[in-house]
């Protein structure tokens, strides 16, 4: 074996039998401190599965929370799952979480805990079960946050690395992630930044991404602009008057596969008295995205780049 090929099997190592403990992460505005990586976590809900998963934390995974009642997964997904189970199918009660003795939770404000419910970070240490929040959500706690970034993506994974004693594993996949955005910006290069509206569901009123939820990031990174970025608020509804007004150049649809997913969605659109008259609804600029793909998660990279093939066609043909 060559010292080279002995060196990088060393690194891949290092993270699992060496990492330096104790160790202390931020959630939520809280320190969370580990004198060891957590053996029993129970991960909750499709985007914080994949971020486990993308670490190589199956090992450390008693259970998953909040994916079959929601989402329908592919084959990767049940391939990278194999056979941790899951807990319940939507939102975990107290009762389920205990009764799979976790040491660890990582689930976040409206993804898999609510405010005032049995399942918050309070209610699980009376337990022992330190919960690490997703940083996307700690909105609903700290109203002084910053507008949304690729760092809520970043910091999670670095934190997950640090927890679990993987945080080379961390750095390398989010440095992979930082060079394919860098190279996608300097493509698309200095462009007028197109508008996007971002359309989950509703149709009195449309619920859609505000400046804190993470499709302002993303849409940012694909050199657009989200016409709700002024929203103070991360999902929420709004007016179609409002988004009429704002004349979208691409729309994107929220695909969760069921109930006719984005399709619907797409129908409704252009059968609307406003929306109808819009460029996107006009020139039938859309952009079919899942729920991992606009939710904190490995799948935000590559769906920055297929929103940048939509907003520059002229760069990518």
């Amino acid at each position: 074996m060559s010292r080279a090929v002995l060196h990088a099997l060393l690194l891949l190592a290092w993270p699992a039998l060496g990492a330096a403990f104790p160790v202390t992460v931020d959630s939520c505005g809280e320190p969370l401190t580990f004198n060891a990586a957590p053996q029993r976590a129970v991960i909750n809900d499709l985007n914080m599965a994949e971020m486990a998963f993308a670490l190589g934390l199956q090992p450390h995974i008693v259970g998953l929370t909040g994916i079959s009642g929601w989402y329908q997964v592919d084959a990767e997904f049940k391939r990278q799952q194999g056979t941790i189970p899951e807990l319940a199918d939507k939102y975990p009660s107290l009762e389920t979480l205990l009764a799979a003795n976790p040491d660890f939770f990582f689930a976040g404000w409206n993804y898999g805990m609510k405010i005032g419910g049995e399942v918050t970070p309070q209610s699980l240490a009376k337990y022992g079960i330190k919960t690490l929040v997703l940083s996307e959500s700690c909105i609903w706690t700290q109203r002084s946050r910053p507008r949304a970034s690729m760092a809520l993506l970043y910091d999670d994974m670095l934190k997950l690395g640090k927890i679990f004693g993987r945080e080379t594993q961390a750095v390398q996949r989010v440095n992979l992630w930082r060079q394919r955005l860098e190279t996608l910006r300097q493509r698309i290069g200095q462009r007028p930044a197109p508008k996007v509206f971002v359309y989950d569901s509703g149709e009195d009123k449309p619920f859609t991404s505000g400046k804190y939820a993470m499709p302002t990031a993303l849409i940012e990174a694909a050199g657009g602009k989200n016409v709700m970025d002024t929203l103070a608020a991360s999902w929420a509804t709004t007016s179609w008057e409002e988004v009429a007004r704002q004349q979208p150049d691409v729309i994107v649809l929220l695909d969760y596969q069921h109930g006719g997913g984005a399709a619907h969605l797409q129908q409704f659109l252009a059968a609307h008295p406003l929306m109808k008259h819009t460029p996107a609804v006009r020139h039938q600029r859309y952009l079919r995205l899942k729920y991992a793909e606009l939710t904190p998660g490995p799948a935000n990279i590559a769906a920055i780049e297929k929103l940048a093939r939509v907003l520059y066609p002229e760069v990518f043909d």
